[in-house]
Formats: structure tokens, C-alpha cells, sequence
């Protein structure tokens, strides 16, 4: 008996593996349940030798703990209360025989590794590292958005053809200016990043992305509902449809998802541009689109598009040093050529994206090792889904030694 209400409480936790048991017809406390769940949790002692470590949230934002796999045996091992270097590292130093050790690419847990288990071999995650070169480019490319707007035509602002929501943003983009002149000014005379925070009161983050280039956009756009139905809608417009409410109906029964406020907006800003004697306003797409766009296939992208990706091309050669870089990259990790690794690295830290660059040589023998090792944090990845589901299922209460018996126990 038991043995049915550790297992109710392992798959289900406390008030679900209750209620489940009255149905059973033998009725059982959640309270017993989870003491059920508590009391016959196992450990596992084997002797690891290849382990994942990540960190998950307690409370996204707030407060985090750490997981560890073992690799070999795919399955969890432990479950720490935080994710700071000194409980990693005491726990990695209790346990030497681990000699392959898959992390993320933090610098936390490679700190922690190199001090308890200085022979062991770190694997940086692989998935991270071509999901943080895709966000090398996107960062490339938020760079060169006002070479993009002289390329695509749409540098000059005039007020007089902004609508209500884009003249706000206008305005913010001047007071922008004065902070960003402000800051680049200190930099220029050799004040360090912590020295600028300190006299003009700004934030670490907004500094730092300041020197880097990112907060030099007019229109701090995100990508639009819209921007896949826009050649459509020109179609629509030129044919004399031109009442924004019809447009927006006749897109929704074709399979459009957006609101009609977005139709309107577009609608306003097309006839203040024919008011001005101009066929359209030209409107740049946002940061992500275009790092969509310059990343397809020219046989998947529309007429217009592929003109717009042609413009930006010819003007902003620089991203497409960068887009080569990145395709580089990405391909060396699918084919496992770590001998061009040095190479690219070269030619990486003379181009836009040199903080990428920068970043992988300072962890470049975990990267090395991620390019050629049959290891990845995959795994580790996975558990902590699992994780999640146990925590939300129990509605975010769950202490650590609840959490762990119910992982471990299960497995």
C-alpha cells in the first residue's frame, strides 16, 4: 500500500495523487502523500565521470538553483539550492572522479569547474552557441540600422508625416540622442564603463549598450503582425481599397491574426504620404526581420524583399562580412572542423561581430571541446523541463528536497 501511494505521489504530488487515490478507494492525505514521497527518496552514489550542470529558476527573475546530470546514465544526480560558484564548486570537489563536465556558456560554472576539478574537460553546450551567434548577428545588424535607413531610403525623418504613436517615439529618440552624445563623449576621453555610471547616474546595462551601438535607432521598432501582408495590402491599396476597416476584415477571413488597429496605423500613414505628393513612406522593417531576411534563401523571399535585402547588401557590406562569419561558424560546429576554428577567430575580431568573437576565445577550450566532443548539455536541458513541470504542477511551492525526491525518485 505504500509502495501505490509513493508512486501517486512521485507522478502526481499531493492534492492530484489524492484525489486520484479517493478514487482508488483508498483515501489518502496530500500531507501523506508528500511525506510518502519525502521519506522514501533515494540517492544515487554511483561513481560519475561525465556530468551536465545548468541552472534553473526557482522564480524566473529572482532566485535560482542549479542542476546536475549524469550524463552516462541520463538521468539527474542533485539538485543545488543556488546557482553561486562556492556551492558549485564545493560539491564538483566532493566528487573527483568526474573528468567531462557539459555547462552552459556562463562564467560561473567553468570558474567553479577550473577550481574544484582542475583536470576535468568542460564541454560548452552547443545549442547555446549557435543560438548566441544568431544573437551576434541580430546585434550586427541593430548596429548598422541608420546605414540601413540611408540604404532603403528612409533616413530623413519629416514630423509632419509621423502618425501619433511614431511621432512619441520620434521624440524619445531625440532625448535618446542627448543622453547617448553624453556617454559616447565620456568614452571618447578614456572614461571607463564603471566611472560613466558613477557621474552620470545611468544604468550599467543602458552604458553599455550605449558604446555598443544599440540604442542608435529612431524607431525602436519590434517585428509586425503586419510586415508578411504588406505587398498584399499595396496590391489592395493601388487597386482604390482603401478603407482600413474592409482591408483588415478581408484579411482576417484569408487568415491574418493581427488586430485593426495595425491596419489603421498603416492605412493613416499611407494617405499622409500620398498628402505629400510621395507613392509611400518608406518605412524600415525592424532589426529582426532584416536578420530574418539577409538569412533566407533568395528563392524564399518576395519581390520586394529581395530588392530590400539587394539595397542593404550594396550599401552595408559589413553585414555581409558578418552573415558569412556567422554561416562559418554555425557550419564548423555541424561539421565538427575545429581546425578552422583559429582561422575564423582572426577574421572575426576585425568585423561587426567581435564580441562574439571575443567571448569565444576567452572560453575557447570549452568551445573547441563542444565542436569535437560527443557531449552537449542537451540532456541537462531536458531534465530541467522535466523540473519545470514538477514545480508547476505543484503549483510553485515545492521546497528543494521535495523537488529532488520526486526528480530522483522517478528515475
Amino acid at each position: 500500500m505504500e509502495t501505490i501511494v509513493h508512486h501517486l505521489g512521485l507522478a502526481l504530488g499531493g492534492r492530484p495523487a489524492s484525489a486520484f487515490a479517493a478514487r482508488l478507494m483508498m483515501p489518502v492525505s496530500n500531507d501523506t502523500l508528500l511525506r510518502a514521497v519525502r521519506r522514501r527518496s533515494v540517492e544515487h552514489h554511483e561513481e560519475l565521470s561525465v556530468i551536465g550542470i545548468d541552472d534553473f529558476a526557482f522564480r524566473r527573475g529572482q532566485r535560482y538553483g542549479t542542476i546536475v546530470c549524469d550524463l552516462e546514465r541520463r538521468r539527474p544526480v542533485t539538485l543545488l539550492p543556488d546557482r553561486e560558484q562556492g556551492t558549485s564548486r564545493a560539491w564538483l570537489a566532493g566528487h573527483p572522479s568526474v573528468s567531462i563536465v557539459a555547462r552552459d556558456r556562463g562564467g560561473g560554472y567553468g570558474e567553479a569547474i577550473a577550481k574544484a576539478l582542475p583536470y576535468a574537460e568542460q564541454v560548452a553546450d552547443r545549442w547555446h552557441l549557435m543560438e548566441n551567434s544568431s544573437r551576434a548577428f541580430l546585434d550586427a545588424v541593430a548596429k548598422s540600422m541608420r546605414q540601413i535607413r540611408k540604404a532603403v531610403g528612409s533616413a530623413i525623418i519629416d514630423p509632419k508625416l509621423l502618425t501619433y504613436a511614431e511621432r512619441l517615439q520620434y521624440e524619445g529618440f531625440l532625448r535618446r540622442q542627448e543622453t547617448n552624445e553624453t556617454i559616447l563623449a565620456l568614452a571618447k576621453h578614456g572614461v571607463s564603463i564603471k566611472k560613466i555610471v558613477k557621474r552620470t547616474g545611468y544604468s550599467r546595462k543602458l552604458v553599455r549598450s550605449v558604446l555598443r551601438g544599440q540604442r542608435s535607432d529612431v524607431f525602436r521598432v519590434r517585428q509586425s503582425s503586419l510586415e508578411g501582408w504588406l505587398p498584399w495590402l499595396d496590391s489592395r491599396w493601388e487597386q482604390g481599397s482603401r478603407n482600413a476597416s474592409a482591408l483588415w476584415r478581408e484579411m482576417r477571413s484569408k487568415g491574418f491574426h493581427g488586430q485593426s488597429g495595425v491596419v489603421s496605423e498603416w492605412a493613416r500613414r499611407r494617405r499622409l504620404a500620398e498628402k505629400a505628393n510621395q507613392n509611400a513612406l518608406a518605412r524600415t522593417p525592424s532589426a529582426r526581420s532584416i536578420a530574418r531576411l539577409m538569412t533566407l534563401a533568395r528563392d524564399d523571399l518576395t519581390k520586394s524583399d529581395a530588392i530590400l535585402v539587394a539595397a542593404i547588401e550594396s550599401n552595408v557590406p559589413e553585414l555581409i562580412s558578418a552573415r558569412t562569419l556567422i554561416n562559418a561558424f554555425q557550419q564548423m560546429i555541424r561539421s565538427k572542423a575545429v581546425a578552422k576554428l583559429d582561422a575564423w577567430l582572426e577574421t572575426a575580431k576585425a568585423s561587426l561581430v567581435a564580441p562574439f568573437a571575443s567571448g569565444v576565445e576567452k572560453d575557447i577550450t570549452a568551445v573547441r571541446n563542444a565542436i569535437v566532443s560527443p557531449w552537449s548539455n542537451g540532456q541537462t536541458e531536458g531534465q530541467i523541463t522535466k523540473l519545470k513541470l514538477i514545480k508547476r504542477q505543484m503549483y510553485g511551492h515545492a521546497k528543494i528536497d521535495l523537488l529532488q525526491a520526486r526528480m530522483i525518485g522517478a528515475t
